[in-house]
């Protein structure tokens, strides 16, 4: 029997999870991680060093309490569905304060859209706090693992050997492309039960063990914007005395066809949402912050035969620059992997060269190497290629 930190979402994977670790055997212990004052009035904020039993939580918060906001994660009612499901399974339950911590993705989601990029918030927290921080929780408390509710799966070679990162049975619900950023180092410490998993048997398991979260909708965005279009959550963060985004729709040839109100609105691909009519349908090709321009286009104009990304992270030995390897690559988290030859670079980067153009190459974005459902590594888009 292992002693396993298993990060608590209130959701309904996490809560299996714990049920399908505590059949293993385990010894689990469940965290919340609270990020700001909606969780926190639902948590006891617990420090790696409090092994106390489990901590007395106010009475859970109504789940219409938030009706008026997003399906985001991590709310009061989040809290108080994880409480739920740890006193039902018999587990400690602790919240981790992270509102600190948590200020830097913020920061990093505001940063990149006021460069002209996409970031991509859920792949960082991964990176930086599920599979950082917690990891500092589970040394503390002395576990030998940490796990989570994400459908992905850890595997070893022939003979017990190196963990490997594969794809959730799940196609539909894979959240692999997500995890790429992890330190190789802490694959084998690493559990991943409801990779095995589709999501309707997940529920079902839930229904059957009755979890309180079973039909709990699954969170569907940003979890720190809860109201309105990030846009509006950008332009509030940076305060009334920022310097304006307002500026220029133009064509590819240069001319204008219309003003937006600040070009963080827009990502690399969009075409709804754009409020101007141009007789046919446009999509958004370039964004260019120097000169607040957002650049329309047709479809065609947004193929892209390959890309650059930097902050390249391997889950396998890292491989020699200069040396192309075939492979597939995947650029957003709903979109397939594509036949692709990559090159590493020096610099932590690698060029990617793909079988067949792309549309909506987005700088900011992840861009995950695989090789079958094995993730090799990744790294985020600098710059897309002709």
């Amino acid at each position: 029997m292992a002693k396993v930190v298993l990060a608590m979402s209130g959701g309904v994977d996490s809560s299996v999870a714990a049920h399908l670790l505590l059949e293993a055997g385990h010894e689990i212990i469940g965290v919340f991680m609270r990020h700001g004052e909606d969780s926190a009035k639902a948590c006891r904020t617990a420090s790696p060093t409090d092994k106390g039993g489990l901590p007395v939580l106010p009475s859970a918060a109504s789940d219409s309490a938030r009706a008026d906001h997003k399906q985001g994660c991590c709310t009061a009612s989040d809290a108080a569905d994880a409480r739920r499901v740890a006193a039902k399974l018999d587990i400690p339950f602790y919240a981790l304060d992270l509102q600190s911590d948590f200020r830097r993705i913020v920061e990093y989601f505001v940063d990149d859209y006021i460069h002209g990029r996409t970031p991509n918030p859920c792949v960082r927290c991964n990176q930086w706090i599920k599979f950082g921080r917690l990891f500092d929780f589970a040394d503390g408390v002395e576990a030998e693992y940490v796990a989570t509710g994400h459908y992905a799966r850890i595997l070893h070679g022939a003979g017990g050997g190196e963990a490997e990162l594969h794809r959730g049975l799940d196609g539909l619900k894979d959240q692999s492309y997500a995890l790429f950023g992890i330190d190789r180092s802490r694959l084998s410490r690493m559990l991943l039960p409801v990779g095995e998993y589709s999501k309707p048997e997940i529920r079902r398991l839930a229904t059957s063990i009755g979890l309180s979260v079973a039909d709990k909708k699954d969170s569907q965005e940003i979890c720190f914007v809860t109201q309105g279009h990030h846009s509006d959550f950008v332009k509030s963060f940076r305060g009334e005395a920022a310097a304006s985004t307002a500026g220029d729709f133009v064509t590819l040839e240069g001319r204008v066809v219309g003003r937006h109100s600040g070009y963080e609105a827009f990502t690399i691909g969009q075409r709804k949402g754009l409020g101007i009519a141009l007789g046919e349908p446009h999509f958004v090709i370039r964004i260019e912050p120097e000169s607040r321009r957002v650049v329309l286009g047709r479809k065609q104009a947004l193929l892209r035969s390959g890309l650059v990304a930097g902050e390249a992270n391997w889950l396998v030995k890292p491989p020699p620059a200069g040396v192309p390897f075939d492979a597939q690559v995947q650029i957003r988290y709903n979109s397939p992997p594509q036949a692709a030859t990559v090159t590493p670079l020096e610099e932590g980067e690698f060029r990617v060269s793909f079988e067949e153009a792309q549309a909506g190459v987005a700088p900011g974005q992840a861009a995950v190497i695989f090789c079958g459902t094995r993730v090799l590594g990744g790294g985020w888009i600098s710059v897309s290629t002709d």
